[in-house]
């Protein structure tokens, strides 16, 4: 049987980051240049801090607009609780995340390090890759993920 693809074979490790201190203009802008709707925020030892996303850029515009901005820095726009993932999480335990939780990337961690992250998108697309249209006997096809189920071992009729 075939390994289980995880974490580590299918995330982005060049990424977009952004320091807690960065200015919030500065972050938006790097969001909408790369076409992404969050960014994950680190220190300078690369320790994961959370996420800066579009909701973190609507709330501070919102402030901004009714109250005055305190700062300018996203600090305080950055969502320190988003789920994460180490490397050996396996694929379909990846993709129940994001059904359950609605989140568009998932930050890969080692030791409280980030080292990459994944979106839904890697996420279709190495499921896509693994998705084989297997010919059945009366003329049935099945379709098998092949990490998870060698042919071998497929159940028959």
């Amino acid at each position: 049987m075939n390994e289980p693809v995880v974490a580590r074979d299918i995330m982005v490790t060049r990424l977009v980051a952004l320091a807690p201190h960065m200015d919030a203009h500065q972050a938006i802008g790097l969001l909408l240049k790369h076409r992404i709707s969050g960014a994950p925020v680190i220190d300078e030892q690369r320790n994961y801090l959370g996420v800066f996303s579009e909701k973190g850029s609507l709330s501070m515009l919102l402030e901004a607009a009714y109250g005055g901005l305190p700062t300018s820095e996203i600090a305080p726009y950055v969502e320190h609780d988003a789920t994460t993932i180490d490397e050996d999480v396996d694929l379909l335990s990846i993709a129940q995340i994001f059904r359950e939780t609605g989140h568009r990337r998932l930050p890969v961690l080692r030791d409280g390090k980030l080292v990459g992250q994944i979106s839904r998108r890697d996420v279709l697309r190495a499921a896509h890759d693994m998705l084989k249209v297997v010919p059945e006997r009366g003329g049935i096809e099945l379709l098998y993920i092949s990490s998870l189920v060698s042919r071998s071992e497929a159940p028959i009729g």
